[in-house]
């Protein structure tokens, strides 16, 4: 595992475009059919990494919260699957199945949707306005493995703001996890 911190793409970035396979539907989405009105959280995350095992049942619990309010998650796993095969698509779908994650889980074969993002790190958080600007990036909250249940407080909070029409506090901090397996 080589730990790695996020970019910290800047604020107000539009979100870059990308037409990539569901590996729970089967089928080619792009941003434009995902995106919300209100929020959309995109997740740069991969099965094997321990930074992602450790907030995974939160991250579920919070997509199922704020799916609610309108707010539209994707994850993403962009990672080179001949290195790491537990990472390939068939895998994505049944960790995806298994964890009962309620967005798709896409697959980034190219690694282009993390290099136009600028992901860096598993999990890398993304979060877009409503005019697809970004408005929040970083962690899901100040928890590591070993550190006890994360909450995604501070994935949270940027996501109250911006479903209750208020700006998002622009003191964010990077997340911290596995580094991308870049091909």
């Amino acid at each position: 595992m080589s730990l790695v911190q996020s970019n910290m793409l800047a604020l107000g970035t539009k979100a870059p475009s990308f037409n990539l396979p569901d590996t729970v539907s089967g089928k080619t989405l792009s941003l434009s059919d995902l995106k919300s009105d209100t929020a959309t959280v995109i997740a740069f995350i991969c099965n094997h990494c321990p930074f992602v095992h450790h907030i995974n049942e939160s991250l579920v619990e919070v997509a199922n919260d704020y799916q609610a309010k309108g707010v539209q998650f994707i994850a993403i796993s962009s990672n080179d699957v001949d290195f790491y095969p537990q990472d390939g698509p068939q895998m994505m779908g049944r960790v995806a199945d298994s964890l009962g994650y309620p967005f798709p889980y896409l697959y980034d074969e190219s690694q282009k949707a993390a290099r136009d993002y600028q992901a860096e790190c598993t999990p890398d958080f993304f979060v877009f306005d409503g005019n697809l600007e970004l408005a929040y990036r970083g962690r899901f909250d100040e928890t590591r493995p070993g550190m006890g249940r994360p909450t995604g407080r501070e994935l949270s909070a940027a996501l109250d703001a911006l479903v209750a029409g208020a700006s998002v506090n622009d003191q964010q901090h990077p997340s911290i996890g596995c580094s991308i397996k870049w091909k």
